[in-house]
């Protein structure tokens, strides 16, 4: 009987099912947008074993990277054209994309990343119907995620979905005078 690489052990698809339900048991509880980042940030790096989490919401026409949880900094804080990164390709296509080798595929700005740590990602948006945000995730080395991790991030993205949408309602109403 041949080996097949696709299998992974029951232990780990275990630990990595109690990971995804941890997180999603906790976004009911939260109240703001950063909270549901944060959250959904450290689980989708622990569930994944990756070096880097970036949560980017959509502003308009432009990728708003608004938090990470990294072994160094990204781009926090900082804002692209859709057009113009792997994170706004995602959203407008409503589509995951998994790179195993960023220096190879023409969708990812090589000068945006040539200075990082990143060599391998996995971009998953958030929302498929009219993306609202991509939750990134990023290795140092190499990388070619196991089907189960793509599938346990997506479904993390959609669980923080309406987390979102509610925090957002209840921090426009605080606005409000």
């Amino acid at each position: 009987m041949r080996h097949d690489p696709t299998l992974v052990p029951a232990s780990v698809v275990d630990e990595s099912w109690m990971t995804l339900l941890g997180a999603i048991e906790q976004l009911p509880g939260t109240s703001t947008v950063a909270e549901i980042m944060s959250i959904v940030c450290c689980g989708a790096r622990e569930l994944s074993g990756a070096d880097g989490v970036t949560f980017v919401l959509r502003d308009g026409e432009l990728c708003y990277y608004a938090d990470e949880d990294a072994v160094g900094p990204l781009w926090k804080g900082k804002r692209f054209p859709m057009s113009a990164c792997i994170s706004g390709w995602c959203m407008l296509r409503r589509e995951t994309v998994v790179i195993p080798d960023i220096y190879v595929d023409a969708r990812v700005p090589q000068d945006a990343y040539r200075p990082t740590f990143v060599k391998s990602l996995v971009m998953v948006p958030v929302r498929l119907e009219m993306s609202m945000a991509a939750i990134g995730t990023y290795w140092k080395t190499e990388q070619h995620p196991a089907a189960h991790t793509v599938r346990m991030l997506e479904a993390l993205a959609q669980s923080c979905a309406s987390a979102i949408d509610y925090a957002q309602k209840l921090e426009a109403r605080k606005a409000k005078p």
